[in-house]
């Protein structure tokens, strides 16, 4: 109890117990799992989204979802315009997937709604280890664990702050990534959206 973050991972050189806001001061056992647990659910969202960003627009402009072939969409910000056009019933598809994965995790790491523990999270739950592991990449011991969730936490970080500045940067100039940092042409005509702002 007297570790920073009850000695949960994410604390890392250069700056050990990094919290400018004071939120694992006086905060419980269950508050910070609580905290942890969020931390690395919108990192693997943020890392899963940087990754988007940076293949669907110029120069890579791989989209699973449809072939763009010529057709250039801009910037990622506008992605989903299209994918509403070419897959009317995406959204509803997607919040039916999303829905179930939240289940899953609720029912493997959440306590049930009404129980007289006064818990959110399991006591055998550890923040983020959902169980899904199909490349075997998780340690067997704790310490090895600890080193690969403070990793992941850390990453999350970097791509929570990196996707919150591609956003704003391409609601600023409707200019993709790659084209604003002068890497590519810009070919991209607004026009050929099928939402227009």
């Amino acid at each position: 109890e007297s570790k920073f973050a009850y000695g949960l991972p994410g604390s890392i050189d250069p700056i050990q117990e990094f919290d400018p806001f004071g939120f694992a001061d006086g905060a419980t056992l269950a508050q910070m799992k609580g905290y942890r647990e969020s931390e690395t659910t919108h990192g693997r969202v943020a890392m899963l989204a940087l990754v988007g960003f940076l293949v669907t627009e110029a120069p890579v402009k791989f989209h699973p979802l449809f072939e763009m072939g010529k057709n250039d969409i801009g910037p990622a910000i506008r992605h989903l315009d299209e994918v509403r056009a070419v897959v009317p019933s995406f959204f509803e598809i997607l919040a039916v997937s999303i829905g179930l994965a939240e289940v899953f995790r609720a029912l493997k790491g959440w306590e049930s709604p009404g129980g007289d523990t006064g818990r959110v999270l399991k006591d055998d739950y550890f923040p983020g280890d959902i169980g899904f592991d199909p490349f075997g990449l998780k340690p067997d011991n704790a310490e090895d664990f600890a080193a690969m969730s403070t990793k992941e936490l850390q990453n999350g970080r970097v791509a929570m702050l990196a996707v919150a500045g591609f956003i704003a940067q391409e609601l600023i100039n409707g200019k993709e990534i790659f084209v604003s940092a002068g890497l590519v042409p810009d070919t991209f005509d607004p026009s050929s959206l099928p939402v227009q702002f």
